[in-house]
């Protein structure tokens, strides 16, 4: 093994280690949260007629029974002042009622969700909560929200707040931590500080999410950049704490349709957070038939597996190289049911997709294995020490299942397979490479 891959192996363990042991475990959060949020869709452009609305399409499209199960606020929700004791308010015409709100979103079988800002003034120069954590977190409990998302705009002077990135979130962690303690209500804590500061080192400490790039847009261009940046830190995701690639944008911009199967798989394996960023009331079927893919779905909730996929090799680049325009193309993980592969073809023309079993960590040797698509749904045969993904479509995913399926036949010739067989040695010393 060459010193950089004992460096990058030994690094990531240590970092897993540290993520695993410090994440914040306070009852919630444990699973990456499922939902919709407006901003993508309607900005500020939201009222408390749309909110549910929305939550009814939700339920009405089994949006709900495949587990979207939160309905969060962005910005613009706030009157522009504070009440004179310093309370924030919700615009009297738009959201007149946030207990009504809440009460409605969670009578449809809804969790209530609310944003807000670490600095003065969200990013649309709506009351932030700095100097105000604790009564905001209060405020927010009281109205009946289960959820917070938290922004990074609007920072204080430096002789002001004379915190780092750390520092500065800490303050809403501690608040919400302190409102816990004294009403029995824990909200899931989302960080939105936009991948600043190495952010996957130290959110899961006081936060269940994280962003890690700056704002998604509706392009490929934009997923296969995020999908770039998260190949790298990977090793941050667990139960209870995960990467946030930023709402989806599937139904939304000009993604074609392999394009948006991409987005959502590789959203749902890394574990990150799935929040439905469209106009419900205009979705097509076929977009709507991606978000309620249960089978990849069901990677991105496992009880069992809280860590997200990994590249095992970047394919058209050389590994661990950082390229926005072509991100890594295999990626495999462990879950409850198997070992999941994703294959992404980042090129603008169909391709074959090969690779050998055991470059992913997780396949044995010796074993041959079931493979099912999580994509079109079908089992299909046995593979035996490799794969090929035939004309993987432009943009396009293919989203495996492994399973162990008895030993490989007797006989195959080399004895060992992939890189294994530079050692490929006999009990008697009789190297056979």
């Amino acid at each position: 093994m060459s010193l950089l891959r004992t460096f990058v192996a030994v690094v990531i363990g240590i970092l897993s280690a540290v993520t695993s042991a410090n994440a914040i475990v306070n009852g919630v959060g444990k699973l990456p949260v499922m939902g919709y949020n407006a901003w993508n869709a309607f900005a500020c452009n939201v009222n408390e007629t749309l909110i549910i609305q929305t939550a009814q399409y939700m339920k009405e499209y089994g949006l709900l029974d495949v587990g979207y199960n939160h309905v969060n606020l962005d910005d613009c929700w706030a009157m522009k002042n504070r009440s004179s004791t310093g309370e924030v308010m919700s615009d009297n015409i738009r959201f007149p009622s946030m207990n009504n709100l809440t009460d409605q979103l969670h009578a449809l079988g809804l969790y209530a969700g609310i944003y807000s800002d670490s600095g003065w003034f969200t990013c649309a120069r709506y009351p932030g909560s700095f100097m105000h954590e604790e009564q905001d977190a209060m405020t927010f409990q009281s109205w009946g929200f289960d959820f917070l998302k938290y922004d990074n705009c609007a920072i204080p002077f430096d002789d002001i707040i004379q915190e780092g990135m750390i520092g500065k979130y800490q303050r809403m962690a501690d608040a919400l931590a302190a409102v816990a303690e004294k009403t029995g209500t824990t909200l899931i804590f989302s960080l939105c500080e936009w991948g600043w500061s190495q952010v996957w080192l130290w959110g899961a400490q006081i936060s269940h999410s994280w962003r890690i790039d700056s704002d998604i847009a509706p392009q490929w261009n934009s997923i296969a950049s995020i999908i770039n940046s998260a190949s790298f830190i990977t090793q941050a995701t667990n139960h209870y704490g995960h990467n946030d690639l930023d709402m989806l944008e599937i139904g939304n911009g000009d993604l074609t349709y392999d394009e948006a199967k991409t987005h959502f798989t590789a959203w749902a394996f890394v574990k990150a957070p799935l929040l439905i960023g469209t106009n419900l009331a205009t979705i097509s079927q076929e977009m709507l038939s991606i978000l309620k893919n249960q089978e990849i779905i069901a990677v991105n909730q496992d009880p069992i597996y809280g860590t997200s996929i990994s590249p095992f090799r970047w394919g058209i680049n050389p590994d661990w190289t950082y390229n926005p325009t072509y991100p890594a193309q295999y990626w495999s993980g462990p879950s409850e049911n198997g070992t999941v592969f994703m294959l992404i073809n980042t090129l603008t023309e169909p391709a074959n997709m090969f690779f050998n079993l055991t470059e992913s960590p997780w396949i044995r040797a010796g074993i041959q294995y079931s493979v099912r698509d999580l994509w079109t749904h079908t089992d299909n045969g046995t593979a035996v020490r490799n794969f090929t993904a035939m004309n993987v479509p432009a943009h396009g995913v293919v989203a495996l299942l492994l399973k162990e399926d008895g030993n490989e036949p007797a006989g195959l010739v080399p004895p060992c397979a992939g890189e294994a067989l530079s050692q490929c040695t006999a009990e008697d010393g009789t190297s056979y490479s």
